[in-house]
């Protein structure tokens, strides 16, 4: 595969160009859900980022929560590496602000996203994001923190993330008062997570211009096919998945391959990215190491046919 295969789309209305998938990298340097250090190390990470580079997939987005701050740095790292080819697409960065409770002043926000750009050995990310409402302050006051983010040029663009359909809006129009456009929601979507498309979030965004990305697009692995009641996903992934829910998914799992071979020998995770860039989504799938990179690239440059997307909306309804 090469970048010219990989469409752009719009992040929401701010003139910036994203490909229509990302890369997550919570797995760069997360020990609690992911095992970082564990089976896999910062060259696998390093892997998994030169790999995506090459298949044009350029749009990256971190949090200074993964591994505290450790996907951030080794990010930075790897921005700055030999190794990104030359004529590649400009890298598109994503990093999110964590609402701590102590964090009730705006300066909060601004000194967090001035770490971050330290760690990632920038001077302005494309996104910056409020990693989930807040308890201490009020959304409408976060929206204005994001604004003067943007009048200060540390970011282009703001967005939230886990914003439920009122928090979405009132960000949007604080933020609009300001001239800033509220960029992204970023929110869990995937084929065995279709809240938003059901609690109003996914229409309200879709009327409003915000782009709609969707973490753990892949069920944490679920969603891949290669865990099943027998093998269950290791550590807390574990726990998160009951034996009777991975067999009540497992029919998903055998119709998305037998879509999938009507694709040249796509995977399930592949038609389930792919599923969600037909939904106007931009999917984040995260990778481990290159191979795991060179799978998700699998799923652009086709399309699922209105039918298979409606057939598998079928077919996940219930789950």
């Amino acid at each position: 595969m090469n970048s010219n295969t990989v469409e752009t789309v719009d992040l929401g209305k701010t003139g910036i160009k994203v490909p229509e998938m990302g890369i997550g990298a919570w797995q760069w340097g997360d020990r609690i859900t992911w095992g970082f250090g564990r089976g896999y190390s910062s060259e696998d990470a390093r892997g998994a980022f030169v790999t995506s580079i090459n298949a044009g997939l350029t749009f990256i987005d971190t949090a200074e929560l993964y591994g505290s701050g450790t996907s951030e740095r080794l990010l930075g790292d790897f921005l700055h590496s030999e190794e990104i080819p030359g004529e590649s697409q400009p890298l598109i960065i994503a990093t999110k602000y964590f609402p701590f409770p102590w964090r009730f002043w705006e300066g909060a926000l601004i000194g967090a996203l001035q770490k971050s750009l330290k760690r990632l050995k920038l001077d302005q990310v494309d996104l910056y994001q409020i990693h989930s409402p807040m308890i201490t302050v009020p959304v409408e006051t976060m929206a204005k923190w994001l604004a003067r983010a943007v009048e200060e040029k540390l970011t282009r663009a703001v967005g939230v993330s886990n914003y439920n359909f009122n928090q979405t809006g009132k960000t949007f129009n604080v933020l609009a008062e300001r001239g800033v456009p509220l960029a992204s929601n970023q929110v869990e979507y995937s084929l065995l997570n279709r809240k938003i498309e059901k609690n109003g979030v996914f229409k309200l965004c879709q009327g409003l211009g915000v782009t709609i990305i969707a973490y753990s697009p892949l069920a944490k692995g679920v969603l891949t096919g290669k865990y099943t009641p027998e093998n269950p996903p290791p550590g807390i992934r574990g726990r998160m998945y009951s034996k009777e829910y991975l067999q009540k998914v497992q029919p998903l799992i055998g119709f998305m391959r037998e879509i999938g071979s009507d694709h040249g020998t796509k995977s399930p995770a592949q038609v389930a990215l792919n599923w969600l860039i037909c939904k106007g989504a931009i999917p984040i799938p995260g990778a481990k190491n290159a191979r795991q990179a060179q799978e998700n690239a699998g799923a652009v440059g086709w399309r699922l046919t209105s039918d298979e997307v409606s057939a598998l909306d079928a077919e996940s309804d219930d789950l």
